[in-house]
């Protein structure tokens, strides 16, 4: 398999522009689901979620190695960081802190703005695959040794997201 080229990230100067982590799905979506859904036509609809649960677990485990250097760390503390300043950023989640410590971090997510993004687009039906499952992978990148536990998510169909890490060991 050919290795994925690097990204290229423009920084600094005037054309530097920040958005939030769900604008940035909101640009992702239309491209990422009109390719799901087209290789979905070619190949069948269970094999291309395979492919891109896989792609864009790649994806997120990068993405928590990143989040671990920009935060300084990987502990319990600089993650409840990420999901407060970079998930839940301009009210894209609405928290419910249920455990916060130096070993768990416990929260329940009672409102997602990206499953109602995802909903507007007509593309829920694969918003989990977009977002949500990320969370496991990026975990992988992130701290290995913090476990995610979640039984439920507001994407498909409960009333809130449970959020249960831990620290192993």
């Amino acid at each position: 398999m050919a290795e994925r080229p690097q990204r290229l990230i423009v920084e600094g100067g005037p054309s530097e522009m920040k958005i939030t982590h769900q604008k940035c799905r909101e640009i992702q979506a239309p491209i990422v689901s009109s390719l799901i859904y087209g290789f979905a036509r070619e190949i069948g609809y269970e094999k291309a979620i395979e492919i891109a649960k896989n792609i864009i677990g790649e994806d997120a485990v990068a993405s928590g190695k990143k989040s671990a250097q920009a935060y300084s760390g990987n502990t319990i503390a600089e993650l409840s960081k990420i999901v407060k300043e970079v998930w839940a950023k301009d009210n894209a989640l609405t928290l419910e802190m249920l455990k916060e410590n130096e070993t768990m971090l416990f929260f329940d997510v009672t409102h997602c703005e990206y499953a109602q993004m995802y909903e507007k687009m007509s593309i829920k039906d694969i918003g989990f695959f977009l977002s949500c499952n990320r969370d496991f992978s990026f975990m992988k990148g992130f701290n290995p040794q913090i476990e995610l536990r979640r039984t439920k998510t507001i994407m498909e169909g409960a009333e809130c997201c449970d959020f249960r890490f831990s620290l192993l060991g």
